[in-house]
């Protein structure tokens, strides 16, 4: 018989989300940081298959902290706080593995996505290593309380930061900051290790002045790929209404530059790869200021 995992999380212990530069923004653009989080509920821990060490593969460490200075000089910023493992606001809603659970509706629809199946949807039931997280099933109430409780505050905060830089600018570019692990980034080239990847939705995310700057100017250190290995996931195609000028742009940034990915300790280049990453932002942000004149 299957092992059945029950537990309630109390979320009114848990510092949820952050929103860093809300007040006076001096450009048209929102971060948005949802993978960096590495706090999790108590009550998950302790029912969970793998060490709070195993989980932390599966976040993109200190992006947040990458991109702070550029925030400061007058960007908003949200970050979630949760881990990634926990729930992942970078999936659809509807990307839940059914088989996650022992109380799955048998009335509710089931999304055939890619991400679901290899486990690393809205709920991930692995880690980056493929462990199990769970030797369980879930229930899948207490799934629907992560939506309700962590998902849904962050994307409703979120859009109202891209609300409000539309009523200020008259448009909006939302930066979606991720990274990547080194392994991928070597396997992808063979002259050179990728070390920033812009996802553009295959040239269709935002418009293609907007993107060739950033290249650009990041091209001026960098070696930087365009959609490759990654062209952008559920945040910056949910977010894309060019109609309502709406535009979104994906930044991956290789661990190797800024970390030590065998013990997620930051390395002695953290510092520079951060003021080569802000500067790089305050200039696009300087360029969109002109862009819509």
């Amino acid at each position: 018989m299957e092992n059945k995992i029950n537990f309630k999380v109390n979320y009114s212990q848990l510092n949820i989300l952050r929103e860093y530069n809300n007040r006076e923004p001096r450009y048209p653009i929102v971060l948005s940081i949802p993978h960096s989080g590495q706090n999790f509920p108590d009550e998950f821990l302790a029912n969970i298959a793998v060490d709070i060490s195993e989980l932390r593969s599966n976040e993109d460490p200190y992006i947040d902290e990458l991109v702070i200075e550029a925030s400061n000089y007058g960007i908003p910023m949200i970050k979630l706080n949760i881990g990634r493992a926990f729930i992942d606001v970078n999936r659809d809603i509807l990307e839940i593995d059914p088989t996650m659970f022992y109380n799955y509706p048998k009335t509710q629809s089931i999304t055939n996505n890619k991400r679901s199946r290899v486990g690393l949807g809205l709920f991930h039931r692995i880690t980056a290593n493929r462990k199990n997280i769970y030797n369980g099933l879930l229930d899948y109430q207490e799934a629907q309380e992560r939506i309700n409780r962590i998902y849904k505050p962050y994307h409703i905060l979120l859009k109202d930061l891209i609300d409000r830089t539309i009523r200020k600018f008259g448009f909006c570019l939302l930066l979606d900051c991720h990274s990547m692990p080194s392994k991928i980034c070597n396997i992808m080239q063979d002259n050179r290790q990728i070390e920033l990847c812009l996802g553009t939705l295959f040239e269709q995310s935002c418009p293609s002045e907007i993107y060739e700057f950033f290249l650009q100017r990041l091209q001026q250190k960098y070696n930087v790929t365009l959609d490759c290995p990654y062209s952008g996931a559920h945040i910056i195609f949910h977010y894309c209404q060019p109609r309502k000028n709406i535009y979104t742009l994906q930044i991956e940034i290789n661990r190797s530059l800024y970390e030590d990915e065998a013990v997620y300790k930051k390395n002695s280049n953290f510092q520079y790869i951060s003021s080569d990453l802000c500067e790089a932002i305050i200039d696009l942000g300087n360029f969109l200021l002109d862009f819509k004149k």
